[in-house]
């Protein structure tokens, strides 16, 4: 099976903890040049230094905040023009907090929306030229399992979620055609900070132990237990590599079986 990504570089945005950093350093040990990008430059830094480096890769990162779409396109277009090919974009940002969905403001649901699906048309639009040049590219979306099943509590982000699969899906039918793969890894129920942010906000609405709701939810999971992000991540990397070519377009579960849907 080819898993070698030499000589391929990796863009991986929200790299510096959970899924993101876990699919950064799995990219990096199958010899990708690996770009981080996330808004904490300490972090990013840290990060850095701990990529594996074998002969003729090399490493670094972006600083750039998703709230601020025009400084993401401002740094990756820079890159870019000093002629920069990425072969490889992983678009992965954290969640919206959950609440009750007829409780939202329109106001949230937009600033969702530019954090994912507009930051992944902008990227899309900017990677898009160096991959068709060189006829390989990969396109990943980190989304969620709420895109087979919508999760109670997180309304804002079930509907974003979804928005960003019918956009990859559509992508994936104009961009295959020059080697370039368009894919969606959905995470469940997956042991990161995100999962216990939520986690603790369900255990303060119900007036519950953090435990009683992890049990609760480990109980529909046929598993029995939660993802880990290297878990996530491995799936996220196979979808980049030569051996995934002809994995186009498609929405792939890492949830243990959590989700009803086929």
């Amino acid at each position: 099976m080819n898993l070698n990504l030499s000589g391929k570089t990796a863009l991986v945005c929200g790299s510096t903890q959970g899924i993101g950093w876990a699919s950064a350093l799995e990219l990096a040990l199958l010899g990708a040049n690996v770009i981080l990008l996330a808004r904490n430059e300490t972090k990013l830094q840290e990060c850095l230094k701990m990529l594996p480096v074998s002969v003729g890769q090399s490493h670094t990162y972006l600083v750039a905040d998703f709230n601020e779409p025009e400084n993401v396109k401002a740094q990756v277009s820079h890159l870019i023009e000093s002629g920069k090919i990425i072969h490889i974009l992983i678009n992965n940002t954290g969640g919206p907090s959950g609440g009750s969905l007829i409780e939202e403001s329109p106001e949230k649901f937009l600033s969702v929306f530019n954090q994912h699906l507009i930051i992944n048309q902008l990227l899309a639009q900017l990677v898009f030229p160096g991959m068709q040049k060189v006829n390989f590219g990969r396109i990943i979306n980190v989304i969620s399992v709420s895109v087979k099943q919508p999760i109670i509590g997180l309304g804002v982000s079930n509907t974003v979620r979804w928005a960003v699969a019918s956009w990859a899906k559509t992508l994936s039918k104009e961009l295959g055609i020059y080697g370039i793969t368009v894919n969606n890894v959905l995470p469940g129920f997956t042991a990161t900070q995100r999962l216990e942010q939520v986690n603790n906000m369900r255990a303060k609405n119900l007036n519950i132990s953090v435990e009683a709701v992890e049990e609760t939810l480990k109980k529909d999971i046929p598993t029995g237990r939660f993802a880990t992000a290297e878990e996530v991540a491995a799936a996220v990397v196979f979808l980049c590599s030569p051996a995934a070519a002809s994995i186009n377009g498609i929405n792939l579960p890492v949830d243990g079986g959590y989700s009803n849907s086929l």
